[in-house]
Protein backbone atom coordinates (compact mmCIF):
# COMPACT_ATOMS: atom_id res chain seq x y z
CA UNK A 1 0.00 0.00 0.00
CA UNK A 2 1.21 3.56 -0.30
CA UNK A 3 2.46 5.16 2.56
CA UNK A 4 4.40 7.90 3.90
CA UNK A 5 7.06 6.88 6.02
CA UNK A 6 9.56 8.44 8.90
CA UNK A 7 12.81 6.20 7.59
CA UNK A 8 15.30 7.95 9.69
CA UNK A 9 15.60 10.78 12.46
CA UNK A 10 17.18 14.58 11.61
CA UNK A 11 16.77 17.17 14.30
CA UNK A 12 17.95 19.67 11.61
CA UNK A 13 15.97 19.00 8.41
CA UNK A 14 13.25 16.54 9.54
CA UNK A 15 12.12 16.30 5.86
CA UNK A 16 15.52 14.46 5.00
CA UNK A 17 13.86 11.02 6.51
CA UNK A 18 10.81 11.27 5.00
CA UNK A 19 9.95 8.53 2.18
CA UNK A 20 6.69 7.88 -0.22
CA UNK A 21 6.00 5.24 -1.90
CA UNK A 22 4.93 0.92 -1.13
CA UNK A 23 4.46 -0.46 2.64
CA UNK A 24 3.43 -3.38 4.21
CA UNK A 25 -0.37 -3.88 4.65
CA UNK A 26 -1.22 -3.87 8.36
CA UNK A 27 -1.79 -6.96 10.06
CA UNK A 28 -4.53 -6.72 12.75
CA UNK A 29 -4.20 -8.51 15.57
CA UNK A 30 -7.06 -10.22 17.35
CA UNK A 31 -9.66 -7.01 18.59
CA UNK A 32 -8.08 -4.94 16.41
CA UNK A 33 -9.48 -3.77 12.55
CA UNK A 34 -8.42 -2.28 9.50
CA UNK A 35 -9.90 1.09 8.15
CA UNK A 36 -9.55 2.65 4.94
CA UNK A 37 -8.10 6.03 5.44
CA UNK A 38 -10.11 8.54 3.50
CA UNK A 39 -8.47 11.82 5.07
CA UNK A 40 -5.73 12.27 7.54
CA UNK A 41 -4.65 15.40 9.28
CA UNK A 42 -1.41 16.70 9.80
CA UNK A 43 -0.10 17.62 12.92
CA UNK A 44 3.40 18.82 14.70
CA UNK A 45 3.47 15.49 16.44
CA UNK A 46 4.46 14.24 12.73
CA UNK A 47 7.22 16.79 12.57
CA UNK A 48 8.75 16.01 16.05
CA UNK A 49 8.72 12.25 14.71
CA UNK A 50 11.05 13.12 12.20
CA UNK A 51 13.29 15.70 14.17
CA UNK A 52 13.34 12.53 16.92
CA UNK A 53 11.66 13.52 19.35
CA UNK A 54 9.65 11.01 21.42
CA UNK A 55 10.24 8.46 19.21
CA UNK A 56 12.50 5.26 19.44
CA UNK A 57 14.87 4.71 16.48
CA UNK A 58 14.62 1.15 16.10
CA UNK A 59 10.48 1.65 15.16
CA UNK A 60 12.09 3.27 12.18
CA UNK A 61 10.63 2.91 9.13
CA UNK A 62 7.39 3.58 10.83
CA UNK A 63 4.06 5.26 9.24
CA UNK A 64 3.49 8.65 10.26
CA UNK A 65 -0.06 10.36 11.31
CA UNK A 66 -2.31 10.58 14.07
CA UNK A 67 -5.38 11.33 12.39
CA UNK A 68 -7.93 9.92 10.56
CA UNK A 69 -11.19 9.20 8.90
CA UNK A 70 -12.32 6.47 6.58
CA UNK A 71 -14.27 3.43 6.34
CA UNK A 72 -13.82 -0.30 8.24
CA UNK A 73 -14.42 -3.61 5.93
CA UNK A 74 -17.81 -3.63 7.35
CA UNK A 75 -18.82 0.14 5.67
CA UNK A 76 -19.04 1.97 8.88
CA UNK A 77 -17.52 5.93 7.94
CA UNK A 78 -15.59 6.38 11.33
CA UNK A 79 -13.18 8.67 13.12
CA UNK A 80 -10.31 6.90 14.70
CA UNK A 81 -9.05 7.78 17.92
CA UNK A 82 -5.26 7.97 17.99
CA UNK A 83 -4.39 6.96 21.27
CA UNK A 84 -3.37 3.73 21.86
CA UNK A 85 -3.67 2.33 25.59
CA UNK A 86 -5.39 -0.44 27.85
CA UNK A 87 -8.63 0.11 28.20
CA UNK A 88 -10.06 1.27 31.45
CA UNK A 89 -10.51 4.64 32.61
CA UNK A 90 -8.62 7.70 31.46
CA UNK A 91 -6.57 6.58 28.28
CA UNK A 92 -3.95 9.22 28.56
CA UNK A 93 -2.83 7.90 32.01
CA UNK A 94 -2.50 4.57 31.41
CA UNK A 95 1.18 3.88 31.63
CA UNK A 96 1.38 2.16 28.42
CA UNK A 97 -0.42 5.33 27.05
CA UNK A 98 1.49 5.88 23.21
CA UNK A 99 -0.10 7.83 20.13
CA UNK A 100 -0.39 6.00 16.97
CA UNK A 101 2.95 6.31 14.89
CA UNK A 102 4.71 5.99 18.47
CA UNK A 103 4.70 2.36 18.50
CA UNK A 104 2.35 1.11 15.99
CA UNK A 105 1.96 2.67 11.82
CA UNK A 106 0.09 5.95 11.57
CA UNK A 107 -2.64 6.94 9.17
CA UNK A 108 -0.38 8.60 6.60
CA UNK A 109 -1.41 5.18 4.37
CA UNK A 110 -4.10 3.26 2.32
CA UNK A 111 -5.23 1.44 5.64
CA UNK A 112 -4.64 1.94 9.39
CA UNK A 113 -4.75 -1.47 12.00
CA UNK A 114 -6.48 0.26 15.45
CA UNK A 115 -8.30 -1.66 18.43
CA UNK A 116 -11.76 -1.81 17.52
CA UNK A 117 -12.51 0.67 20.43
CA UNK A 118 -10.84 3.29 19.44
CA UNK A 119 -13.26 3.77 16.31
CA UNK A 120 -16.09 6.52 16.63
CA UNK A 121 -18.87 6.83 14.25
CA UNK A 122 -18.53 9.44 11.88
CA UNK A 123 -22.06 11.74 11.64
CA UNK A 124 -23.12 12.02 8.17
CA UNK A 125 -23.17 15.84 8.51
CA UNK A 126 -19.15 15.55 8.90
CA UNK A 127 -16.83 15.28 5.56
CA UNK A 128 -14.10 13.19 6.10
CA UNK A 129 -11.59 15.88 5.70
CA UNK A 130 -13.33 17.65 8.35
CA UNK A 131 -13.30 14.59 10.69
CA UNK A 132 -9.55 14.24 10.30
CA UNK A 133 -8.84 17.08 11.73
CA UNK A 134 -10.64 16.00 15.48
CA UNK A 135 -8.09 13.29 17.29
CA UNK A 136 -5.50 15.20 17.61
CA UNK A 137 -5.50 19.44 17.31
CA UNK A 138 -9.25 19.53 18.20
CA UNK A 139 -9.57 16.84 20.88
CA UNK A 140 -6.72 18.63 22.67
CA UNK A 141 -7.98 21.68 22.64
CA UNK A 142 -11.54 20.09 23.62
CA UNK A 143 -9.74 18.62 26.91
CA UNK A 144 -7.74 21.62 27.47
CA UNK A 145 -10.79 23.92 27.34
CA UNK A 146 -13.24 22.05 29.41
CA UNK A 147 -11.39 19.14 30.79
CA UNK A 148 -8.23 20.13 32.82
CA UNK A 149 -9.18 24.10 32.43
CA UNK A 150 -12.57 23.40 33.62
CA UNK A 151 -14.02 26.40 31.87
CA UNK A 152 -17.60 27.71 31.87
CA UNK A 153 -19.53 30.29 29.34
CA UNK A 154 -18.18 33.48 30.30
CA UNK A 155 -15.35 32.72 31.85
CA UNK A 156 -12.21 34.18 29.87
CA UNK A 157 -9.39 32.53 28.18
CA UNK A 158 -5.73 33.60 26.60
CA UNK A 159 -4.74 31.41 23.44
CA UNK A 160 -1.33 31.88 22.74
CA UNK A 161 0.07 31.24 19.02
CA UNK A 162 -3.08 32.33 16.87
CA UNK A 163 -2.48 29.95 13.68
CA UNK A 164 -1.63 26.88 14.90
CA UNK A 165 -3.70 24.21 15.21
CA UNK A 166 -4.82 23.52 18.56
CA UNK A 167 -5.04 27.09 19.17
CA UNK A 168 -7.59 27.74 15.99
CA UNK A 169 -9.31 24.97 17.42
CA UNK A 170 -9.47 26.10 21.08
CA UNK A 171 -10.66 29.73 19.24
CA UNK A 172 -14.05 27.42 17.83
CA UNK A 173 -14.62 26.00 20.60
CA UNK A 174 -14.13 28.64 23.50
CA UNK A 175 -16.76 30.45 20.74
CA UNK A 176 -19.08 27.51 20.79
CA UNK A 177 -19.16 27.60 24.20
CA UNK A 178 -19.44 30.76 24.88
CA UNK A 179 -15.90 32.02 27.04
CA UNK A 180 -14.44 35.38 25.99
CA UNK A 181 -11.59 34.79 23.59
CA UNK A 182 -8.04 36.65 23.63
CA UNK A 183 -5.51 35.49 21.22
CA UNK A 184 -1.61 36.67 20.62
CA UNK A 185 0.46 36.25 17.44
CA UNK A 186 3.54 37.77 16.36
CA UNK A 187 2.06 38.01 13.06
CA UNK A 188 -0.53 40.72 12.69
CA UNK A 189 -2.56 38.81 9.62
CA UNK A 190 -2.94 35.68 11.97
CA UNK A 191 -4.18 38.12 14.78
CA UNK A 192 -6.97 39.42 12.13
CA UNK A 193 -7.91 36.46 11.04
CA UNK A 194 -8.08 34.74 14.57
CA UNK A 195 -10.50 37.83 14.67
CA UNK A 196 -12.67 36.63 12.21
CA UNK A 197 -13.14 33.49 13.18
CA UNK A 198 -14.49 34.66 16.38
CA UNK A 199 -11.49 36.12 18.66
CA UNK A 200 -12.41 38.87 20.88
CA UNK A 201 -8.86 40.34 21.25
CA UNK A 202 -5.96 39.72 19.31
CA UNK A 203 -2.91 40.95 20.78
CA UNK A 204 1.11 40.98 19.58
CA UNK A 205 3.01 38.49 21.18
CA UNK A 206 3.90 39.52 24.41
CA UNK A 207 1.58 42.72 24.47
CA UNK A 208 -0.42 43.38 27.47
CA UNK A 209 -3.86 42.48 27.54
CA UNK A 210 -6.96 44.73 28.53
CA UNK A 211 -8.00 42.64 30.85
CA UNK A 212 -6.86 39.75 32.60
CA UNK A 213 -8.31 35.65 32.10
CA UNK A 214 -9.18 33.12 34.00
CA UNK A 215 -7.04 30.12 31.95
CA UNK A 216 -4.70 30.23 29.40
CA UNK A 217 -4.00 27.89 26.76
CA UNK A 218 -0.25 27.47 26.18
CA UNK A 219 1.30 25.61 23.89
CA UNK A 220 4.50 27.63 22.41
CA UNK A 221 6.69 27.15 25.56
CA UNK A 222 9.76 29.45 26.29
CA UNK A 223 8.65 32.48 24.31
CA UNK A 224 4.86 33.34 25.97
CA UNK A 225 5.75 31.86 29.35
CA UNK A 226 6.16 35.23 31.27
CA UNK A 227 3.54 36.61 29.19
CA UNK A 228 0.74 33.55 29.98
CA UNK A 229 1.75 33.99 33.93
CA UNK A 230 1.03 37.52 33.84
CA UNK A 231 -1.85 37.57 31.86
CA UNK A 232 -3.80 35.33 34.77
CA UNK A 233 -6.24 36.81 37.42
CA UNK A 234 -5.22 35.46 40.77
CA UNK A 235 -5.85 31.76 41.32
CA UNK A 236 -5.91 31.33 37.26
CA UNK A 237 -4.76 28.02 35.05
CA UNK A 238 -2.12 28.22 32.71
CA UNK A 239 -3.30 24.53 30.97
CA UNK A 240 0.17 23.40 28.75
CA UNK A 241 0.07 20.68 26.19
CA UNK A 242 2.80 21.61 24.16
CA UNK A 243 6.06 23.86 23.81
CA UNK A 244 7.01 24.68 19.93
CA UNK A 245 9.01 27.54 20.95
CA UNK A 246 11.15 25.22 23.49
CA UNK A 247 10.60 22.65 26.43
CA UNK A 248 12.63 25.19 29.46
CA UNK A 249 10.49 28.31 30.40
CA UNK A 250 11.66 30.77 32.92
CA UNK A 251 10.06 29.22 35.70
CA UNK A 252 8.72 32.73 37.43
CA UNK A 253 7.78 30.54 40.92
CA UNK A 254 7.12 33.75 42.75
CA UNK A 255 4.19 34.90 40.31
CA UNK A 256 3.14 31.31 40.99
CA UNK A 257 2.83 31.39 44.45
CA UNK A 258 1.88 34.76 45.66
CA UNK A 259 -1.13 34.75 42.88
CA UNK A 260 -1.90 31.26 43.56
CA UNK A 261 -1.54 30.33 39.80
CA UNK A 262 -2.11 26.46 38.64
CA UNK A 263 0.31 25.19 35.66
CA UNK A 264 -1.45 21.73 34.67
CA UNK A 265 -0.47 19.69 31.85
CA UNK A 266 -3.00 18.10 29.58
CA UNK A 267 -2.31 15.49 26.36
CA UNK A 268 -4.64 14.61 23.84
CA UNK A 269 -7.72 13.29 25.02
CA UNK A 270 -9.82 10.00 25.78
CA UNK A 271 -12.51 8.14 23.88
CA UNK A 272 -15.44 9.42 25.58
CA UNK A 273 -14.30 13.12 25.33
CA UNK A 274 -13.97 12.52 21.11
CA UNK A 275 -17.73 11.30 21.53
CA UNK A 276 -18.39 14.81 23.53
CA UNK A 277 -16.27 16.84 20.64
CA UNK A 278 -18.41 15.08 17.93
CA UNK A 279 -21.60 16.02 19.66
CA UNK A 280 -20.66 19.49 20.50
CA UNK A 281 -19.98 19.91 16.69
CA UNK A 282 -23.17 18.43 15.57
CA UNK A 283 -25.21 20.67 18.37
CA UNK A 284 -23.58 23.84 17.39
CA UNK A 285 -22.57 23.83 13.36
CA UNK A 286 -19.03 24.61 14.05
CA UNK A 287 -16.63 23.17 11.49
CA UNK A 288 -12.75 22.25 11.56
CA UNK A 289 -10.49 25.23 9.67
CA UNK A 290 -9.00 23.64 6.90
CA UNK A 291 -6.12 25.60 5.25
CA UNK A 292 -5.51 23.33 2.16
CA UNK A 293 -6.48 19.73 1.32
CA UNK A 294 -3.84 17.78 -0.85
CA UNK A 295 -3.92 14.41 -2.04
CA UNK A 296 -1.42 12.21 -0.21
CA UNK A 297 0.96 11.69 -2.68
CA UNK A 298 1.95 15.09 -2.32
CA UNK A 299 2.49 14.80 1.37
CA UNK A 300 6.33 16.24 1.05
CA UNK A 301 4.94 19.57 0.00
CA UNK A 302 2.32 19.71 3.46
CA UNK A 303 4.86 18.61 5.58
CA UNK A 304 7.55 21.42 4.14
CA UNK A 305 4.46 23.74 4.57
CA UNK A 306 4.46 22.35 8.30
CA UNK A 307 7.73 23.09 8.81
CA UNK A 308 7.90 26.72 7.48
CA UNK A 309 4.29 27.49 9.55
CA UNK A 310 2.89 28.49 6.46
CA UNK A 311 -0.82 27.65 7.40
CA UNK A 312 -3.91 28.81 9.35
CA UNK A 313 -5.82 26.23 10.78
CA UNK A 314 -5.32 22.27 9.31
CA UNK A 315 -3.69 20.31 6.27
CA UNK A 316 -4.96 17.63 5.22
CA UNK A 317 -4.13 14.67 3.21
CA UNK A 318 -6.91 12.75 1.32
CA UNK A 319 -6.93 9.41 -0.27
CA UNK A 320 -9.40 8.08 -3.30
CA UNK A 321 -12.47 6.34 -2.25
Amino acid sequence: MFALTATAANPDDPLAGLALGDHPEPSPPPGWETVRVRAAALNHHDVWTLRGVGVDPERFPVVLGCDAAGVTDDGREVIVHAVIATPGGDETLAGDFNILSERYDGTFADRVAVPSRNLVDKPAELGFEQAACLPTAYLTAYRMLFTRGELRPGDRVLIQGAGGGVATAAILLARAAGLHVSVTSRDETKLERARELGAHVGVPAGERLPARVDAVLETVGEATWKHSLRALEPGGVVVVAGATSGFDPPADLARVFYRQLRVIGSTMGTREELVRLVRLLDATGVRPLIDDVLPMEDGREAFSRMVDGELFGKLVLTRPA
